[in-house]
């Protein structure tokens, strides 16, 4: 067959596998640890990441960690191609590592995501569009903005779980959204309350209805496990500081230009760096944004300017 080769010839840390036809190899999950599963410095992401083919290589790793299964009918077996492609042995069908994924039909170069992506989880505080338009050079402010909505639709968590033990809840005014004096909405804030200055995983939503008396037990209701015990407003410091700083990243970061229809992915995008902000390397974000970018439908520009569903 024409095309066809043994292994890979990418440059990358992933080695190629020793025979033309691979077969999966199940392993048991476990810890990422940095300087052997992600980049741990700008050196190391530098040494890693040389061209596109080594990031190719490190995208296929990440989406089949257990060996290539085909997305047509599930079979382990698979040709590698000379444009570091696969093609499932069983039926026949061609993919790639950014096929059906956040990375698919981009016109850019995928090394260009990866400096994205680095660029993305390496300010504390997240950056605008205009800022990641300069850092890596693309084109236009609004491809700039359609790839940080990809970013976020990537940091959403599939299976967020619910909230346990002291949890404190409140809600607060984030907007104006579009740079105008127009009504800000509100957005509800369940974070963990670990210890006297310690709090945990966070949660945020949009409220839908407006004026709502009940909004917050409804809240509750969807994203607490039904024994913890729950605190409001005046006994909920900490879930008044969540809402404070993140008024001040929309107005820092954003400079409140948000729209209520993609309000939710910025909320998202905070929760996200909110859980992992004791990470004590950049890396480990970096990897883990990209782990769930592999994971995560294309969203083309017309969904993305599409209103939200909730």
């Amino acid at each position: 067959m024409a095309g066809l080769r043994e292994g890979s010839t990418a440059s990358s840390n992933w080695p190629a596998p020793p025979y033309l036809l691979e077969r999966s190899t199940a392993a048991p999950p476990r810890r990422p640890v940095g300087g052997a599963d992600y980049p741990r410095s700008q050196q190391e992401f530098d040494d890693w990441f040389p061209d596109d083919a080594a990031c190719i290589e490190y995208l296929a790793q990440l989406r089949w960690p257990n060996g290539f299964v085909c997305p047509a009918c599930g079979d382990d077996r698979s040709w590698h191609t000379g444009t570091l492609s696969r093609i499932c042995v069983a039926c026949g069908r061609r993919t790639s590592a950014t096929s059906g994924t956040i990375f698919h039909r981009s016109h850019a170069p995928i090394s260009t995501w990866f400096a994205a992506i680095w660029f993305v989880t390496a300010g504390r505080n997240g950056v605008s569009a205009r800022d990641l338009q300069r850092a890596v050079g693309l084109g236009s402010y609004e491809t700039a903005w359609a790839w940080l909505q990809k970013l976020r639709r990537a940091m959403v968590d599939p299976e967020p779980g619910q909230l346990v033990g002291t949890v404190e809840l409140d809600e607060t005014p984030v907007g104006s959204q579009g740079g105008t004096a127009g009504p800000r909405a509100a957005v509800l804030v369940a974070v963990e309350r670990l210890g006297k200055h310690r709090l945990g995983h966070l949660r945020l939503e949009l409220a839908e209805r407006a004026h709502h008396a009940g909004r917050l037990l409804d809240f509750a209701q969807r994203t607490v496990v039904p024994d913890a015990t729950i605190r409001l407003h005046a006994d909920a410091p900490g879930a008044r500081r969540v809402a404070a700083d993140l008024g001040r990243w929309f107005a820092g970061t954003l400079h409140h230009r948000v729209s209520r229809e993609h309000l939710p992915y910025y909320l998202d995008e905070y929760a996200f760096r909110f859980d992992r902000r004791t990470s004590t390397g950049r890396g480990l974000l970096f990897y883990e944004l990209l782990r769930r970018a592999v994971a995560t439908d294309p969203h083309p520009l017309a969904q993305l300017v599409r209103r939200h569903t909730p």
